[in-house]
């Protein structure tokens, strides 16, 4: 799975809330089509492989993936039946935070039916909602 080689701080704060939209990952950059989001939320390391697997096995290795988010976000968990207190939890697992605007994924070297199909499956993985945007 996805995660930092190395990070300043180990612990990141949480920074409830992602507001405004994307300004940076807005244009397809790499690829003819791409997975754009519609909302703004955490896609964990898991969903993201996840996604990636999806789209890779649909494509049956043919064609070029761009995964543009990387999760660099740390988001801790206090084990249960832990009284109040005693400080931070330790790091679970790593988050990419994503905007609304910001593309996820990029394909090409394949026909468009196919890496729209793809790019569908892989969405059913997301947590956002999520569409297709193709370079005109």
């Amino acid at each position: 799975m996805l995660m930092p080689k190395k990070v300043k701080f180990r612990k990141s704060h949480r920074g409830d809330q992602i507001r405004g939209l994307a300004t940076r990952k807005t244009a397809l950059s790499f690829g003819t089509v791409g997975l754009k989001t519609l909302a703004a939320g955490w896609i964990t390391s898991r969903q993201i492989e996840a996604a990636r697997r999806t789209i890779t096995g649909h494509l049956q290795r043919k064609g070029k993936l761009w995964i543009r988010i990387f999760p660099d976000k740390s988001v801790t968990v206090k084990g249960n039946e832990i009284r109040m207190g005693g400080g931070k939890g330790s790091v679970d697992h790593y988050v990419a935070p994503v905007k609304p605007g910001t593309i996820m994924f990029e394909i090409d070297g394949v026909e468009l039916d196919l890496a729209r199909r793809a790019l569908q499956l892989a969405a059913y993985k997301m947590p956002v909602r999520t569409s297709i945007i193709y370079k005109s």
